[in-house]
Order: C-alpha cells, then sequence, then structure tokens
C-alpha cells in the first residue's frame, strides 16, 4: 500500500465514526481518494467537510442490505475509478449474556457484523480476482479468538471472520488479491464508550490507525494490537478449556 500515490482509491465501511473516520481522514491526507460508507449520511457529510480537498467521498450504505451491497462495488467505481483498497470495517456490539439471552438481538449483531461484512466482501473479491490485484482487509477482532463472558454473539460474529479470511487467504494470493485480517482489542470509539467494564490496554483511535496503516504497508496477513493484549488473547487461544474456564469464570460480574 502507497498512501503517498494519489491515483489510489479505498473504500471504508462504517467510516462514520471511530476507526473507520479516523482512518478515512488519514488515507485522504496521505493523498487517497477515499469511499465512505456508513448508514447515517449526516455522519458521512461532516466526514467529507473534515477531509482535504474534498478526497473523501460519502455512499450512505446499510450493509445488511445485501441487494445494494452487491452493486456498491460498482457505484463507487463508476465515479472515482477502480478501487485498490477495501476495508471492510462497518459493525456493532451488544451484549449477550446467558440470561436473557435474546435471538432477536444475537442475530442483529451477527447479521451486522459477519453477513454484513459477506455482503461487501462478495462482490469486491469478483472484481479483485478477475484483475488479479487489489487489498482487502477484513476488521475482526481479539474477541474472536475465544468466547468471553456476555459477547457471545460478537465474538461469534468475529470468530466467523477471522475463520472466514484463513479460509480465502491462499486462494486470493493465488489470484494476485492481498487479504489482510485486523484483530483490534479496545479502541476508545463512541461504541466502547458504551461499555460500563474495564478496558484493559484501551488505545487512542490515531494509534489504532496508525497500526492498521503500518500493517497493510507491511508483508504479514494479521494486523493485531495492542500487541499486549494481543499477546494475552493468544495465550487464553492455547490454554486446555480447564484453565480457560477457571479464567472466564473469574470474569463474571459479581
Amino acid at each position: 500500500m502507497n498512501g503517498r500515490d494519489q491515483t489510489k482509491v479505498a473504500w471504508i465501511t462504517g467510516a462514520g465514526k471511530g476507526i473507520g473516520r479516523a482512518l478515512a481522514l488519514r488515507l485522504a491526507e496521505d493523498g487517497w481518494t477515499v469511499a465512505a460508507s456508513a448508514r447515517t449520511e449526516k455522519d458521512l457529510v461532516s466526514l467529507e467537510q473534515a477531509a482535504p480537498g474534498g478526497r473523501i467521498v460519502g455512499f450512505p450504505l446499510d450493509i445488511t442490505d445485501a441487494g445494494r451491497a452487491d452493486v456498491m462495488v460498482e457505484v463507487i467505481e463508476n465515479r472515482l475509478g477502480p478501487l485498490d483498497l477495501v476495508v471492510l470495517n462497518a459493525g456493532t456490539h451488544k451484549p449477550t449474556p446467558a440470561e436473557g439471552f435474546s435471538a432477536t438481538e444475537a442475530r442483529g449483531v451477527i447479521e451486522t457484523n459477519l453477513t454484513g461484512t459477506v455482503n461487501c466482501l462478495t462482490p469486491v473479491m469478483a472484481r479483485f480476482m478477475d484483475r488479479g490485484a487489489g487489498q482487502i482487509a477484513v476488521v475482526a477482532s481479539l474477541a474472536g479468538y475465544r468466547g468471553l463472558p456476555s459477547a457471545a454473539a460478537y465474538g461469534a460474529s468475529k470468530a466467523g471472520l477471522i475463520n472466514m479470511c484463513e479460509a480465502l487467504r491462499p486462494e486470493l494470493a493465488a489470484a494476485g488479491v492481498d487479504l489482510r485480517l485486523i484483530n483490534p482489542g479496545f479502541v476508545k470509539t463512541p461504541l466502547t464508550d458504551l461499555n460500563d467494564f474495564p478496558m484493559p490496554f484501551l488505545i487512542e483511535v490515531d494509534v489504532a490507525v496508525d497500526r492498521i496503516v503500518a500493517g497493510l504497508e507491511g508483508d504479514g496477513f494479521e494486523i493485531a494490537f495492542p500487541r499486549r493484549f494481543a499477546a494475552l488473547m493468544k495465550i487464553l487461544r492455547l490454554l486446555p478449556d480447564r484453565l480457560f474456564f477457571t479464567v472466564t469464570r473469574r470474569m463474571l460480574r459479581q
């Protein structure tokens, strides 16, 4: 990824707030033309106004609308030119503890985080594979490594994204397409501001964007941060079940 090449075009979903917004602004500052998608048009208007030289163009999208997502790549490319980078960042979170577990609420999280991402990924992959070029980054989460209390739906959706990217990576690489997986920990955004529990190793959104940009310019598959939190989560992934559940039982609220 060469952020200083002014001919480059990127598409970022979930760009209205948080990581997506900050990343869109960073790429625009580096000379990219950025197609920014979000459900809330007001957020996109604000983002366009904050961008240097009109380099960000808003394309409203609810990623759970499969029909609209399927044509969005064509809409963007017809206006801005061929895409070089796509960052599928849109997502949501809602606690889903065992007590009062709701299929409706769980379905809403999974349809946004997993199915919504697939809705956008499908047309992007088809075009990039035809061209034999392009970079795709899917934003999952460190929470997808193992199941954590109160995050049954969120963790399941992010684990699904991780597994999907691992499965697709070899085939896409063979077709000349560069697939990356982004696994953030806790990043200070309007979404995490709603959390009422301790968030270890919480980082500012600009630090997260630094990690993402550096990772996309590197050659690794996974971009995981903060590093210490990622290391701890990787250890949890390796623990035998008996030890793992001993740890997560201690995480339950008393």
